[in-house]
């Protein structure tokens, strides 16, 4: 729904219209040798499946993730990112901690490498980096 959710608060462009930068950030960086995977969807099973599909694949090199409103009470998603033995970076487009009081806590992120926020889609970009240099 980025894009047409709340321009004020998480802008009006489409993931779909900021992956090519991701992308190419992704191939400059490692001069055409990896790739971007993006999955969405609105079903906390199939995130959890997911991210327990890409945590043992041998060619993932690491995981961003934007729980939306499942980071504030999702333990299936934060078990699954503990169990992870691949990075993973927690990406909020807005200031959790500047929003209404129930968005302040992430049940989430302490499971994770780390977490981004506030940022925009800037944060993305940030987590690329701090995965591929990581690797």
């Amino acid at each position: 729904m980025l894009g047409r959710r709340d321009p004020k608060v998480y802008g009006s462009a489409t993931f779909e219209d900021f992956l090519p930068e991701a992308e190419y950030l992704i191939s400059d960086l490692t001069e055409g040798q990896e790739n971007l995977e993006y999955f969405q969807s609105n079903s906390e099973g199939e995130i959890v499946t997911r991210i327990q599909q890409l945590a043992f694949d041998p060619f993932c090199r690491g995981i961003i993730i934007n729980p939306g409103a499942y980071a504030h009470y999702s333990y299936a998603i934060h078990d699954a990112v503990e169990m992870s033995p691949v990075p993973v970076i927690v990406v909020h487009i807005s200031n959790i901690h500047a929003r209404e009081e129930f968005r302040h806590k992430d049940v989430v992120a302490p499971a994770a490498k780390g977490m981004i926020c506030g940022l925009g889609l800037e944060g993305y970009l940030l987590a690329i980096r701090s995965i591929l240099s990581r690797s």
